[in-house]
């Protein structure tokens, strides 16, 4: 997150907010054109933003090893700091894919060797800055792969308060960490769920069952609200499971993960349920049976009706 005064060179107005382009050398840009969104973002009291379309930064978390964190150059914003690798958005390029490309550019991150967790967005109206926690699923070490580093470390979750932070980043840490061990998980009675919506699925229930699945998969890759998890920040990627028992084969979807009942659908979801419980995770069964939603309930976990996943589906 960048901040400060204003300066001549305005480029446009536009209310209360004014862009103005970049000095040269303001970053400096060392491979490749300007994006047109190396601007700031300036408001009418002065305060100035890097990121004509927002910023974002990415927070790569490893169990074993912490938080992987920049100390930032010298003739950066608060130089000699310690931050997340991030920096300003591209035209028309979401938060998510621009906190992995500025990631990638600046520390080396491969792009698939996180799995995105949550997003934690400071709107402030005229500006926004979305930071994107993820899970190294692929291990790899950082490394400093622009001029913008001195040095990429790991550092242990314990001890990035040792570390000095940018004030942005200092600010938003103790949020951030209390969700880092926070783990949503949604599992779906399929059945239910098909059975819920009189589209003609007992003519087909493979086939309805296959459509749900796609939007599902759909899901997992945009997210889901915080709010509708009941959870802090913006923005969630939980993991779904979706129980299907009398359905037949249905095809695999990407992002989600599919229990085959043997038996009954019902016992399966409800096993399904209690492990996860049992392993720390925050679960939501989707189900409007009510006598697996008392049996969800029991098992610790929230219960939404069939009719809050086909809202988030849309």
């Amino acid at each position: 997150m960048t901040r400060g005064r204003t300066h001549a060179g305005v480029l446009c107005q536009a209310g209360r907010v004014t862009i103005e382009p970049a000095r040269a050398g303001e970053p400096p840009r060392f491979i490749g054109p300007r994006d047109p969104g190396d601007a700031w973002v300036v408001s009418e009291t002065g305060e100035r933003y890097w990121g004509r379309f927002g910023a974002a930064g990415l927070l790569a978390f490893d169990a074993e090893r912490g938080v992987l964190l920049q100390h930032r150059v010298g003739w950066s914003h608060f130089g000699g700091t310690w931050a997340l690798p991030g920096g300003a958005l591209h035209e028309g390029e979401r938060a998510l894919d621009g906190a992995l490309r500025e990631a990638s550019e600046e520390a080396g991150v491969p792009l698939t060797a996180v799995r995105p967790r949550f997003t934690s967005v400071l709107d402030l109206e005229i500006w926004q800055y979305t930071t994107v926690i993820a899970d190294v699923v692929t291990h790899f070490a950082g490394a400093v792969t622009d001029p913008e580093s001195v040095a990429v470390e790991w550092t242990a979750e314990h001890a990035v308060d040792d570390r000095p932070l940018h004030p942005g980043f200092g600010a938003a840490w103790p949020r951030l960490q209390e969700l880092l061990h926070v783990r949503p998980v949604i599992v779906v009675d399929a059945a239910n769920v098909v059975g819920s919506v009189p589209d003609g699925w007992w003519k087909d229930r493979a086939g309805a069952t296959s459509r749900l699945l796609e939007r599902v998969s759909r899901l997992s890759g945009d997210g889901v609200p915080a709010a509708a998890l009941g959870l802090g920040a913006t923005h969630w990627f939980p993991e779904i499971v979706v129980v299907e028992g009398a359905a037949g084969v249905v095809p695999e979807v990407d992002g989600v993960r599919i229990v085959r009942a043997s038996g009954s659908g019902d016992d399966a979801l409800a096993g399904e349920v209690a492990e996860l419980v049992e392993d720390g995770f925050v679960v939501t069964a989707v189900t409007s049976d009510r006598g697996l939603r008392a049996r969800a309930e029991d098992a610790g976990a929230t219960v939404r009706g069939s009719g809050w996943l086909l809202e988030l589906l849309g």
